[in-house]
């Protein structure tokens, strides 16, 4: 009796740092955090099956991004991956970069590690007092992972973050580091120090004039190409029985309620106050394009728009389809509307 055939594993190709390339594509958001790891397998199936790029995680107090997409590789899915973004109170530096290159190998594909120093209040509960400076913890923590997965001996003894050690060089493909950007300070920063910037719940408009921009100088000063800017775009699909704004207001009611949010979406043009009347406030986020609502032609004509602005990896987010419609339902509308855009 012949042994069982063992299922082909991607070539891992060896790459010692971040491979950049423009315009990447269309990829997608994990639309929930799964509860049991079998979960993401549907949305990983998508991933490697169709158009979509690569297939992202964000930060949740459920389980782990890496954890799911390590149970993706072992179930066969081994896809280009991205965490937009997991918060930095939470891991190490030192972690950080151990998580991504574990990550790196499991996958057999390029991955994107996004970081973000997460709310003031969560910042707060988690170290006993925010962060002095959003910015100055942020280039400390991107310098020691970017040096770490580099294969440097890094010696950092900084203000919000003390890191000393290398980690072991391994084949692997390439990481990129990420950080989250909304307003033109971390904009700057990113282009000084990350290979990708990560919008969320930003207008096109709003990165065209004021994200890009910020970036184009950060890297100018630095003397450094420009990074990716990656936009992951909340959007749903017109359907009868729906509203746009339930769906909305579903998909983006705790970000809307967070300061830095609706100081960006103010800076957009988009006046939300979550206290005062929810429902308003996602009306006012689809009419500012913060949200895409439509017909597959309109939200086409919508992420063009994301296009143009300069964005090089769009990231469909359909969270307020599965909260309202459920699991199924918003696989279903990744489909559709990949079809259409892809």
């Amino acid at each position: 009796m012949s042994a069982p055939s063992t299922p082909s594993v991607p070539p891992v190709p060896s790459v010692p740092s971040a491979s950049v390339a423009p315009r990447t594509g269309y990829s997608v958001l994990m639309p929930f955090t799964p509860a049991r790891h079998e979960q993401i397998l549907p949305f990983a199936a998508l991933t490697q099956w169709s158009a979509a790029h690569r297939l992202w995680q964000g930060q949740s107090s459920v389980g782990d991004p890496h954890q799911t997409f390590a149970y993706a590789a072992a179930s066969g899915f081994h896809v280009p991956v991205g965490t937009g973004v997991t918060v930095m109170p939470l891991r190490h530096p030192f972690e950080a970069a151990l998580q991504a290159q574990a990550l790196a190998v499991a996958m057999g594909h390029p991955v994107v590690a996004g970081f973000g120093p997460g709310a003031a209040v969560f910042q707060r509960n988690m170290l006993g007092a925010p962060y002095r400076s959003q910015l100055g913890a942020c280039r400390e923590y991107v310098t020691a992972v970017r040096g770490l997965l580099d294969g440097e001996e890094v010696d950092l003894d900084g203000e919000f973050f003390r890191c000393r050690g290398s980690l072991p060089t391994l084949p692997r493909p390439g990481i990129e580091i990420g950080l989250g950007v909304l307003r033109p300070g971390m904009a700057r920063l990113a282009g000084e120090v990350a290979d990708t910037a990560i919008t969320w719940l930003t207008p096109a408009p709003y990165l065209r004039d004021v994200v890009v921009p910020a970036m184009r100088e950060g890297a100018a000063a630095a003397g450094r190409p420009v990074p990716r800017l990656v936009a992951i775009v909340p959007v749903a699909l017109d359907k009868p029985g729906r509203d746009p704004a339930a769906v909305a207001l579903a998909s983006n009611s705790g970000h809307m309620s967070m300061p830095h949010y609706t100081d960006m979406l103010r800076r957009s043009g988009i006046e939300v106050d979550m206290k005062a009347d929810p429902m308003a406030s996602a009306k006012a986020l689809i009419a500012g394009g913060g949200f895409l609502s439509g017909g597959p032609e309109e939200i086409s004509a919508g992420l063009e728009r994301y296009w143009e602005a300069g964005v090089d990896e769009i990231v469909l987010n359909v969270t307020g389809v599965h909260l309202t419609q459920g699991p199924r339902v918003a696989l279903k509308e990744l489909e559709e509307v990949l079809r259409e855009v892809a």
